[in-house]
């Protein structure tokens, strides 16, 4: 596997950080997006695991930091979903003017949303996987807790997420809110696969099965049985892209 450093600006000007992954011989024979969890950032275990196990199975793959996120430039506390949407697309035009566009977008927890979103502004798009993927966007709002409210009545407030402290805006809820994720991924046009791990304790098997209700064919879910919602074992990330690699094979 080749792993080479790939920044690209985002629509606002911000250079986000990315690692593009690529098969050691040969060319691609496909190339994908992925999307990390909420917070997370491409280095985190599921995203880093995930990709070079797509790359091992042929398929090209670029992870990268949403805004303000791990190593790319901006401000988190002014980012929200539409601009999380925003850099997905700007990745995959990155993508294309390296001449890989992407075929497959995949996207883990809040990501997964933000590639259902994103689709139809990515026309190269002929597939689409969530991983333990929520069935609304406003769904993330749950883990500010009490204070949601502040944030509401102050405009901001410093929120810890995963163990750290995140700045957090009112502009955050308002784009959550206004999300119409239903609409999205009865739009969507392309192939869906739904991952969802049974047991996630953080977004609910429920929300598997009102996304796949709500989606139109080809659709396809499976069970990540045994998982839990972040992926942190090694077996259930190389499970979840393992699954990917074969169903998408249909479609790339």
């Amino acid at each position: 596997m080749i792993s080479e450093r790939f920044d690209f600006p985002s629509a606002d000007g911000h250079r986000l950080a990315a690692r593009l992954e690529l098969p050691e011989e040969g060319p691609p024979r496909a190339a994908a997006l992925f999307a990390h969890c909420f917070t997370c950032g491409k280095d985190n275990l599921a995203a880093s695991r995930i990709a070079r196990r797509l790359t091992n199975a042929g398929i090209a793959t670029l992870r990268f930091d949403f805004t303000g996120l791990g190593a790319s430039e901006g401000d988190f506390g002014n980012t929200g979903f539409a601009s999380n949407v925003a850099d997905l697309v700007a990745a995959a035009r990155a993508m294309a003017a390296r001449d890989l566009p992407p075929a497959l977008l995949i996207g883990h927890s809040l990501g997964g949303a933000a590639v259902i979103a994103a689709a139809a502004q990515i026309p190269s798009a002929r597939a689409v996987a969530t991983i333990n993927a929520p069935a609304e966007v406003d769904h993330a709002l749950a883990q500010f807790g009490d204070q949601l409210a502040e944030i509401e009545a102050r405009g901001e407030a410093m929120v810890q997420l995963a163990a750290r402290p995140f700045t957090i805006r009112r502009t955050f809820i308002e784009q959550a809110r206004a999300a119409m994720l239903a609409r999205d991924v009865a739009a969507l046009g392309r192939a869906l696969l739904i991952c969802h791990a049974p047991t996630d304790q953080t977004v609910g098997i429920a929300n598997a099965q009102r996304l796949f209700e709500a989606a139109r064919h080809p659709k396809s879910f499976v069970a990540l049985t045994g998982a839990d919602h972040l992926l942190t074992a090694a077996a259930d990330a190389h499970y979840a892209a393992d699954i990917i690699a074969a169903w998408a094979g249909r479609y790339l």
